[in-house]
Parts: structure tokens; C-alpha cells; sequence
């Protein structure tokens, strides 16, 4: 991710870079969304090396198991405006003061179903720190839908990986948790 400050979408949000924000006071949570698997990877390294609350979001209509029937559908889906349900909300976000957000860069932008988990919790004046997969094409515009879809929280540069590099994921991850200031 940019290690600028970049502003994101209309109003105030934006991405501050790591090594500026102060750390968090508060629980953490290690929220994440995954089809093949990627994802649920770092996540669970995640959630073990902070310690944090794990929460795996899962659509309440899975997706095809096909790939490209999945794209197809996502695309539809991120035409239309859909937030597809969820399988199962948080209780409350009222514990926590910062999120951990994992989800893979599915047609250069988040997929429908992190859109839904940010509308649907109050994320309000909590830290957002992604982390994400993708297959070569970069972030897309995941910041900016983070920054629309969750406005009052206060968004920190996270962490990406493409995928599949299982095998450097636990060194890159412990790498980037020593240069974030939230524990």
C-alpha cells in the first residue's frame, strides 16, 4: 500500500501510513473474508500473533465454487450497488478498538460482501487495518471503499499479499505487526 497520506474519498478519510498512528488502546479484532482459503491464512496468523478475536465473514449464499462464475457474479453484484446478506453478524463491535479487515481484491476492488460488513456494524471511531489478497492487479480501489463504506473510522495503512505465497506469508506478516504500533 502507498505509505503516503492519500485522501480517499469525499470528506475526511483517509490512509495514514503505519509508522504514524499511534497505537490503539483496546481490543482487537481480526475480521476476514475469504473464497480459496488465502485470506483465512493470515487472518489465523494474525489472530495468533496480536492476540484477537476472530470473525470469519461468510455470505449467507455462498459463492460458486467456480472462480470465474464467482467473478461473474461479484461483478454483478458491484454493478448493481448489492451488499449480499451475511451468514452472521458481530454481536457488537463496541469492544474493540481496532479491526483488522482481510479480504481478496476480487475485480480491483473489495468484494460485495465487505461492503455488507461494513454497512451493517458500527465501525465508528475504530482503527481499520487491512490486509489483502490478490492475484497480481494490485489493491484496485479498496481503500476508497473502505474509506465510503466505513467514513468515521479512521483508516491505517495495512498489509497485501498476492496470492499464493503461503511460504513467506508468517515471515512478511510478523515483519509488518513489528511496524504497526498496535498490539
Amino acid at each position: 500500500m502507498s505509505s503516503l497520506l492519500l485522501p480517499l474519498a469525499a470528506g475526511s478519510a483517509s490512509v495514514t501510513p503505519a509508522d504514524a498512528a499511534p497505537r490503539a488502546e483496546g481490543k482487537s479484532l481480526v475480521a476476514f473474508f475469504s473464497r480459496s482459503g488465502n485470506t483465512r491464512v493470515i487472518a489465523g496468523q494474525l489472530s495468533r500473533a496480536l492476540p484477537a478475536d476472530l470473525f470469519e465473514i461468510v455470505p449467507a449464499t455462498p459463492y460458486p465454487a467456480d472462480y470465474f462464475e464467482t467473478v461473474e457474479q461479484a461483478r454483478q453484484e458491484r454493478d448493481r450497488g448489492d451488499r449480499p446478506p451475511l451468514k452472521a453478524q458481530l454481536p457488537s463491535t463496541a469492544s474493540y478498538a481496532t479491526v483488522f479487515l482481510g479480504f481478496p481484491i476480487w475485480g480491483e476492488t473489495a468484494p460485495p460482501v465487505i461492503r455488507t460488513f461494513l454497512t451493517v456494524h458500527d465501525l465508528a471511531d475504530k482503527t481499520i487495518i487491512p490486509f489483502i489478497t490478490h492475484g497480481g492487479f494490485g489493491l484496485g480501489n479498496s481503500e476508497a471503499v473502505l474509506a465510503s463504506h466505513a467514513p468515521q473510522a479512521r483508516l491505517i495503512e495495512g498489509f497485501s499479499m498476492q496470492a499464493p505465497q503461503e511460504r513467506q506469508t508468517i515471515e512478511r506478516i510478523t515483519q509488518w505487526l513489528d511496524t504497526l504500533k498496535v498490539k
